[in-house]
Parts: C-alpha cells; sequence; structure tokens
C-alpha cells in the first residue's frame, strides 16, 4: 500500500478493492485486500493502524509475502527475464524430477543476471499457479496453460487403454490370466480383474471377487497400467453392467447352466442374452465359441470389425467358410507332432504353437486349458500383440496355485497326484472327470465332489451325474456356506445321485466337512493313485493339500509317460456344421467380416 498523505490505511484499501479484476478468494485474477489480524500486526510493527493517514509515498506492507492470494499484484516478466535466471529456474525443476513446477525466484532485478546481481531460489511448487499469466497488473498477458496441456497430451497421442473384456460360464479367470501375462511378455503393464482380486501388473492389489464394474474403474483409474484385460461375471453385469461403454476386443467363452433360477435367469438362452452383452459393446474384435450353439449365434449382435471364431473342431463348417470368406478364426489342427493352435486372418494361415509345449494343457491332454489357450492367443492377436510375445506368454504361464489358484493345480510330491480345481458347475466337473480319465494312472481315481448350496436340486444332481462311473472312490462333501441347505443335503443329495448311477455303496464316503473330507482323500491315497479333489476353501485347501505328510511311504509321486495327444473329436452340438452343410438354410450368411448368424435376428 502506497500513501497519498490523504486518505487512511482503510480508505487506502478501500480504493483498491473497487478494482474490478478483485475478488474474493480465487474468483477472479487478483483477490481483494483484507484488513485482518495479519494487516493489523503489520502495521502495528510499522507504529501505524487502520485509521492513520500514511505520507504521500509511504509504502506500507500489509503482507510478510506478496502471494496473489493475499491480495499480492503479479507482473509478467516473461519477456524480459535474463537468461541466467530462466535457466536456473529450468535446472531446479529438473533437479527434482518434475515435468512443469514454479520457481520462486529472488533477487534486485529479474532482468540482471544472478551472476551479477545475486540472487537465490526460495521455493519450488510442483503444483504452480497459472492465475498471474492470465491478467496480470503490468506485463503482457498469456496462455501459460495451454502448452503445459499440450505437453502433457499431445496432439493424436492415444487417450484411452486398450480394453479386453472376457465372460463365459467357465475359464474365464484362467483366460484372463493368461492374456495378462501374455501382455506382460509383451513388455506392458497390464490391469486385471479376476474373481480373487484385483492385479496391476501382476500384483494383487485388492482381495476378493472383483468382477464388476467396480473393480473395472479400480483397473482404468490406475495411472500405472496401460493395457486392461477385464473378467466379467454375470452377477455384476445384472447388478450394475460393465462399468465402461465399449471394450476394443471382448470374448465369450460358452454358456453353460449355471445361476440359474437366481435374479431372473431361469434359462440358457436368458444367460446367453446378458452374456451377450461383452461382444456388443466390442468394437475391434468379438471372439466367440464356435462349438458353443448358444455363443455362435451371437455374431448376429456384434459390430466389432471382426469376427473371430475359436473352434476345436477342424471341420467346423461355419468356421471354414468364414476363413474362406477372409475371417479370422483360431482352430485346432492335428500335425504329425500332435496339435497345433493356429490362427487365420484376411488369407493368411498362421501355426502358432503345440499344445504339448503349453505348460497349462499337462502336455495337450486338459483340452480345457486348450481351449482357453486359444481364446487367449485370439485376444492377444486382436490388440495387435506380437505372435512371439504370443508364444512366450503361453510358454511360460501355468497352472500352479501361485499363478492360477484352484484351476486344475497340480501337486505331485506325493506318493499320488493331486489335480486341485475349484469347478462348481456340472460342465466344469466333467471337464476336469475327462482330464482324469485321460491321464495314465497305476493306481486308482479318488474324487472329492460338491456343490454350491444355492444351486437348483437339478444342478447338484448334474454334478454328480458328471463324476458318476468315472471313479474308484468317491467322497461326496458340502460347501462351508451352506447358502440354505441342511448341513448334510448336499453330500446325500450327490450320494443318492451315485448310488442310482450304479455306484457302489462301498466306493462312496459322506463327509460333510470339507477339511475332513479333503484329509480323508488324502489319507486313503497310495501309490500312483489320482486324486481329484473340487475345493471351496482355496487358500486353506490347497494348504491342507500340500502340508499333508503320507506315512509310511516317500512323498515321491509317479510321473505318467508322455502321451501324444489325439485328434479333438468334432462336438456333438456341431456336427452338422461340417463341409457341405447347408449353413444359409441355419441361418449363416456372408459379409465382408466372414460369417455370421442372423437367424435370430430374421425370426
Amino acid at each position: 500500500m502506497v500513501g497519498d498523505g490523504a486518505r487512511s490505511v482503510r480508505q487506502l484499501v478501500e480504493q483498491v478493492n473497487q478494482d474490478p479484476r478483485r475478488g474474493i478468494g480465487h474468483e477472479k485474477v487478483m483477490t481483494r485486500l483484507l484488513m485482518d489480524a495479519q494487516a493489523e500486526t503489520m502495521l502495528a510493527r510499522q507504529a501505524l493502524t487502520a485509521d492513520s493517514v500514511p505520507a504521500a509515498g509511504q509504502v506500507v506492507p500489509l503482507r510478510s509475502t506478496a502471494n496473489l492470494s493475499t491480495g499480492g499484484t503479479a507482473t509478467d516478466v516473461t519477456d524480459v527475464i535474463h537468461p541466467d535466471n530462466r535457466e536456473m529456474a529450468q535446472r531446479a525443476i529438473t533437479a527434482i524430477g518434475l515435468d512443469v513446477g514454479g520457481v520462486d525466484f529472488l533477487c534486485p532485478d529479474i532482468t540482471e543476471s544472478w551472476r551479477t546481481v545475486g540472487g537465490g531460489i526460495c521455493e519450488v511448487n510442483a503444483a504452480p499457479g497459472f492465475r498471474m499469466h492470465v491478467a496480470p497488473s503490468e506485463g503482457t498477458p498469456r496462455d501459460v496453460a495451454g502448452p503445459v496441456i499440450d505437453m502433457l497430451f499431445p496432439a493424436h497421442a492415444p487417450s484411452r487403454v486398450p480394453i479386453a473384456a472376457i465372460t463365459g460360464t467357465n475359464g474365464k479367470t484362467t483366460t484372463s490370466r493368461m492374456l495378462a501375462h501374455i501382455t506382460k511378455m509383451a513388455g506392458h503393464t497390464p490391469g486385471l480383474t479376476t474373481t480373487d482380486g484385483v492385479y496391476i501388473d501382476g500384483q494383487r492389489t485388492v482381495e476378493g471377487d472383483m468382477t464388476g464394474p467396480v473393480a473395472t474403474r479400480m483397473v482404468l483409474a490406475d495411472p500405472k497400467i496401460d493395457i486392461a484385460v477385464l473378467e466379467i461375471a454375470r452377477g455384476g453385469l445384472l447388478r450394475a453392467g460393465m462399468g465402461v461403454p465399449f471394450v476394443n476386443v471382448g470374448a465369450v467363452l460358452n454358456v453353460q447352466a449355471d445361476h440359474l433360477g437366481m435374479k431372473g435367469i431361469d434359462t440358457l438362452e436368458q444367460l446367453a442374452e446378458v452374456k451377450r452383452i461383452i461382444v456388443e459393446v466390442a468394437r475391434d474384435c468379438a471372439v466367440l465359441n464356435a462349438d458353443d450353439e448358444h455363443v455362435i449365434r451371437m455374431s448376429a449382435h456384434t459390430d466389432a470389425k471382426h469376427l473371430c471364431y475359436v473352434t476345436l473342431n477342424p471341420q467346423h463348417g461355419v468356421v471354414r467358410e468364414h476363413i474362406r470368406a477372409g475371417g479370422r478364426a483360431c482352430a485346432l489342427e492335428a500335425g504329425v507332432n500332435g496339435q497345433m493352435i493356429t490362427l487365420y486372418d484376411k488369407g493368411r494361415h498362421i501355426p502358432l504353437m503345440w499344445t504339448h509345449l503349453i505348460p497349462a494343457t499337462l502336455e495337450g491332454r486338459a483340452m480345457h486349458n486348450v481351449q482357453n489357450a486359444m481364446f487367449a492367443a485370439a485376444l492377444a492377436f486382436s490388440l495387435d500383440i506380437k505372435l512371439d510375445a504370443i508364444r512366450q506368454g503361453l510358454r511360460t504361464f501355468d497352472s500352479t496355485f501361485f499363478q492360477a489358484p484352484g484351476r486344475m493345480n497340480v501337486y505331485d510330491e506325493h506318493p499320488f497326484k493331486v489335480i486341485f480345481d475349484y469347478a462348481h458347475n456340472a460342465h466344469a466337473v466333467s471337464v476336469m472327470a475327462d482330464l482324469a480319465q485321460r491321464l495314465d494312472v497305476r493306481g486308482r481315481r479318488i474324487v472329492v465332489v460338491a456343490g454350491p448350496g444355492d444351486r437348483r436340486d437339478e444342478d447338484i444332481r448334474a454334478i454328480a451325474e458328471a463324476v458318476a462311473g468315472r471313479f474308484d472312490h468317491y467322497i461326496c462333501r458340502r460347501d462351508d456356506g451352506l447358502r440354505g441347505r441342511a448341513g448334510d443335503e448336499v453330500p446325500n443329495m450327490i450320494a443318492e445321485v451315485l448310488r442310482a448311477r450304479g455306484v457302489p455303496e462301498s466306493a462312496i464316503a459322506i463327509i460333510p466337512d470339507e477339511q475332513e473330507a479333503i484329509d480323508a482323500a488324502l489319507r486313503m491315497g497310495q501309490h500312483g493313485d489320482l486324486l481329484l479333489v473340487f475345493a471351496d476353501a482355496l487358500t486353506r485347501s490347497w494348504k491342507q493339500v500340500t502340508k499333508f505328510k503320507p506315512e509310511g511311504a516317500a512323498a515321491v509321486a509317479a510321473t505318467p509317460p508322455v502321451r501324444t495327444p489325439q485328434a479333438a473329436e468334432p462336438d456333438a452340438d456341431t456336427a452338422d456344421m461340417g463341409p457341405g452343410a447347408d449353413l444359409e438354410a441355419q441361418g449363416f450368411v456372408r459379409d465382408e467380416r466372414g460369417l455370421r448368424f442372423v437367424g435370430e435376428a430374421s425370426d
């Protein structure tokens, strides 16, 4: 404040505050002066009060600092600052690792070099204010924010990370983990949502079932990731949707009976309509299981640039015609050395890798993981991941509890082999039972089987039917959470079905408690046996398996001999889609993307 010899300090403050550029706080380019306690303290140091009349030209400080936020003024000196002073400010910003910063430079004259007149830096701000440059008290107004925004967000630079979404009744967790692993091998930093948590660059940051829109937003809000892999479950879609308006690539693995009778979903057709959302919002590519009649029909409901069919049946008629029309596909083909995962795109034939080289497939025997690997490869290819990175990712992804907890984990350090899985519906249980039949077992096959209590009676009976007749001994249990059932209701239902299917009473044990049931199976195991354990409390049960101490035998498992996988048999559901089939009559038409189903759309 500068006195004029006529007005008091209070009057001078009121005069200054009449400037239309001044407002309260940050509402305008400058802030109003206040006669507050700090102003009164500064006046008292000068033997003045608010009613004192300063002499003409007398400078009366009202603040100990000259910040804009306390009523100070600003002079833009961009055009006159000495180059040495500018360079020192830039060095200060660089030294502490900032991209943008504000430097408070103290010196007698900013137009002179600090080397000549002296000076120093008293403060560096990581979030500097731009207000003083927009409308300075003196100097040229200039747009400071514009160049900063252009530096941080260059024109035409990608503003979104690629998103891959995966759904299906079974296999979506393993496929999601495979794809995230492939992207990491390709040099990306993936964000992954799964049924057991959120993972950023391979590290779990949030534990729990994270397959809904909340988890999606967590991943996409993380500044570290540069690609997102989202496992999408039915429950999250029904409760709150996907959490994103679109995805780059979307895949539907299968539609099987699970969770039916819940939240208004009573049929497979209704369940397929829910899962179809994934491909409806896919922009670049929709990846569909051509071997599932409910999934292949979803091709009528996507506007993605590409359709990619995945099939285990090399004689699949729709896929063959789709490939001939230039469409994209991933097929399993038989060769001299086994089975080859093969990609097709725009007429190109791309042999990817032999299934027995993928650890998660148990030398090609675990056909469900062969299919999961095919989906992961098709998704990665559609995300423009290089082929070598896809191969490296599949070669280095295994089914250990560490990489895929509860997904076909194998423990072979006992005299017997244990296969540990979370399968909780008839289709998943049947797949694992099929695997148990493919493996060479010198001893007995023993299974610990259960069903979630909140499933329909027919669903629990279907689980029992999936294992009936395939094992030498059955231990029937329940989950810890009864979900409305009596304590021994589920194991008794399973045992009843087993008896009806001809399993002798001597081969059935009812042990409701999960820990006791697994312990009984482990104690029953002998050299050369195979134990298939369907678990619910994954971490607890896996520790129980690994910490078990066999009695009277060295903990050495028998290793089955290597057997060359045989070609996959055509799926009964797609047998009518072989060569020569009338595909148009079945509702398929050709367009620029290949073959797609339109029968439902035209009904």
